[in-house]
């Protein structure tokens, strides 16, 4: 299945007619560069072309009045002047005779997307619309907005294809005001916004885009609205949000399709936004949507005026949606004080909704950072300038690097490889010094072929990868403690590397970890750690496990991803350990997020029985009276070959199903590591005391 793109020139051809300084920013200009972009990139090409539609008046009243369509049916008939008069009555909107049937278009596009996905045509896709949709609201145009475009299809969908729950993420740098009041009282659909706000200063200045509007009555904790109170915000801010709201609730939500307000004012160098943060991070962020729901996912386009980072974002975004590599990120630190600010109250409005938020601290009992400001900058003299409006430069984002083979195998014989993998030996082509020494010091049988023979693929094949010849990679290993010693040995010292070690069950020896910086070793396991944790050894016991799922969900977002992002590795070795007791489908989540870093630089490693060693295991079994099945095992993690070698593909993992809560003495243990880990790595802060926590960007 490929990636949807829907686009048509027809949807330029409106335009304001007259002086709005409110609105003169929402040209035609705005989706031309877009699609412009896509097609000089090669990425039109590589999409899937889906036409698109008019939305019917059944469509439109879905979440529109009868009274606000028909008077939006006259305006195509109207003189300049009725034009006028008839836009006076909303807010920061124009109208044009075009304009209907442009908005039409717009939702129509929107549900001609959902359909694709949806009946399995395409995975994914992105919708280039124009007007945007998420302001407009039951009987009212509002912020270049005439119809709600992802309100409809969202509303579509569930009537459509009987949909139980509906994620919308809407990363645009305005509150989607439209859309919360959609689905403010509908526990079905989960509304996630962020948004500049700066203490209701900001358009659209509702009271209700604030932290503390969490839905109504049945929908209440449905709506989650991050209130951005200072410009300026950049990476790490949109990452920490994600890392500790949005993905824990989302996967305790367990949608079964995910739409997104993909609004591109919320990046540098827009007019609007004010923020920060670079084209790149939103190849991250569709990234890390990409295994809820199965990938099913539609992002339709809302805002984005300046028209260099418009282009870049939506490309960023589309190359993710294809499949390719995402870059390294950049500028990955901590959030600021503002953003932890909002981080902790909107993590504690809704503590009491979401089992994944139940250790969220309480309300700050201070007055925030940029409320203080927000008063001091009133006082300011008429005509004085609170903020400079210097002009922001960015580097172009780096080229997305889409290696020619995709995931390579190294394993046995006997094991069929996947289709889309190729199998890997590379033993042949190791330098004679490097197999010299594999022989000398690290074999405990010089003349233990089979040990050489993989060893010196796994070494070949991390080559590979550095030279970006190979993506990522899979290797079933007779001993897969020693095949992640040699692994890091080569790529710290041979290749330079940075190498994030996950580890997955029990059994590992931590004693050859290095506090050298050159690898982060995070071990989630059954077991109390033998080490005690440090800046680069992170143990993680789970009571039950690796097989408990909101535990190590928990793990995963509030630990192990803030980690990785900060860390910023050049490789990612993921280790499953013989008996890790874990599902398929959350090893298949874990090893798509993970792909997300060191430009889908991923080599897992499992571990499988030599010939031979089964049998005279069980014989000793059976001679002590005692059996194990032995063969099991064997076969599966012969058996995960598929499912994780699917998931290096860049193939969305299984759903999880909706998550109860986890256990509290796991909720316990992985909030004091955090806590005992966030002075070292900033990217776990939750909170921003009064006095520290969180640097001003």
């Amino acid at each position: 299945m490929g990636t949807a793109l829907i686009y048509d020139e027809e949807m330029t051809k409106y335009k304001l007619l007259w002086v709005d300084p409110a609105c003169k920013i929402e040209v035609p200009e705005r989706l031309t560069v877009s699609h412009e972009a896509l097609v000089r990139n090669g990425l039109a090409d590589r999409c899937v072309s889906v036409p698109v539609r008019e939305a019917t008046d059944a469509d439109i009243l879905l979440v529109h009045s009868e009274e606000y369509l028909e008077a939006v049916k006259k305006t195509p008939y109207m003189t300049l002047e009725d034009l006028k008069e008839f836009t006076l009555q909303y807010g920061d909107v124009y109208f044009h005779p075009n304009i209907y049937h442009c908005a039409k278009l717009a939702a129509g596009a929107a549900l001609q997307l959902v359909d694709s996905v949806m009946t399995g045509k395409v995975r994914n896709g992105m919708a280039l619309v124009r007007p945007p949709g998420h302001h407009s609201m039951h009987s009212a145009a509002n912020g270049f907005c005439v119809f709600n475009n992802v309100a409809i299809a969202a509303k579509y969908a569930k009537q459509k294809y009987g949909l139980q729950r509906v994620l919308i993420v809407d990363w645009d740098v305005h509150h989607g005001q439209g859309v919360q009041y959609s689905f403010e009282d509908d526990p079905s659909v989960l509304y996630f916004s962020w948004h500049r706000y700066e203490h209701q200063k900001f358009w659209p200045q509702l009271r209700e885009s604030d932290y503390d509007s969490v839905g109504k009555e049945k929908g209440a904790g449905f709506n989650i609205n991050v209130p951005w109170n200072k410009v300026g915000m950049q990476n790490s801010d949109y990452l920490a949000v994600f890392s500790h709201v949005l993905l824990p609730v989302a996967y305790e939500f367990c949608p079964d399709l995910v739409l997104v307000c993909a609004g591109f004012d919320s990046a540098i160098g827009d007019p609007e936004g004010e923020m920060c943060a670079t084209p790149d991070i939103f190849a991250h962020l569709t990234h890390l949507l990409m295994n809820l729901a199965g990938g099913k996912l539609c992002a339709v386009l809302e805002g984005g005026y300046n028209l260099t980072s418009l282009a870049q974002s939506v490309c960023q975004t589309v190359h993710t949606l294809l499949g390719d590599p995402a870059p390294r990120p950049a500028n990955i630190d901590g959030p600021c004080k503002s953003a932890l600010e909002s981080l902790h109250c909107v993590r504690s409005a809704h503590k009491k909704y979401w089992s994944c938020l139940k250790c969220a601290a309480d309300l700050p009992n201070f007055e925030l950072s940029t409320k203080r400001i927000k008063l001091a900058e009133e006082k300011l003299e008429e005509g004085e300038e609170a903020i400079s409006t210097k002009e922001e430069e960015w580097p172009e984002p780096p080229k997305r690097v889409a290696p020619p083979v995709r995931t390579a195998l190294v394993v046995p014989d006997d094991v069929s490889c996947p289709d889309g993998c190729k199998r890997f030996s590379s033993s042949d082509n190791l330098s004679p010094l490097i197999a010299n020494n594999l022989r000398e010091n690290i074999l405990k049988d010089p003349d233990d072929s089979d040990a050489l023979s993989t060893f010196s693929s796994l070494i070949s094949l991390v080559e590979e990868m550095k030279k970006d010849e190979i993506c990522s990679g899979l290797a079933l290993v007779h001993d897969v403690s020693m095949s992640t010693m040699r692994v890091i040995q080569h790529a710290t010292t041979a290749l330079s590397n940075r190498v994030l070690v996950v580890c997955v069950g029990d059994g590992m020896d931590p004693n050859h970890i290095t506090e050298d910086g050159k690898t982060l070793v995070v071990h989630i396991s059954g077991n109390k750690p033998e080490k005690h944790a440090c800046k680069y050894y992170i143990p993680v016991c789970l009571r039950k496990g690796c097989g408990e799922l909101s535990g190590f969900v928990q793990a995963v977002f509030g630990l192990l991803l803030p980690l990785g992002y900060e860390y910023d590795p050049s490789l990612v070795l993921l280790v499953r350990m013989p008996d890790s007791g874990m599902c398929d489908s959350m090893w298949q989540q874990l090893t798509g997020l993970l792909q997300g870093l060191a430009q889908g630089h991923t080599l897992v490693l499992m571990q499988v029985r030599r010939p031979g060693q089964d049998v005279l295991n069980c014989l000793a079994s059976f001679i002590s009276g005692i059996y194990v099945n032995f063969f099991f095992f064997q076969e599966r993690e012969k058996a995960c070959v598929d499912p994780t070698a699917s998931s290096l593909l860049g193939n969305a993992a299984p759903s999880l199903g909706p998550l109860h809560a986890p256990l509290p003495e796991d909720v316990e243990a992985l909030e004091s590591l955090r806590c005992r880990l966030q002075t070292d790595w900033k990217l776990l802060q939750t909170t921003a005391p009064e006095s520290g926590g969180g640097d001003d960007h």
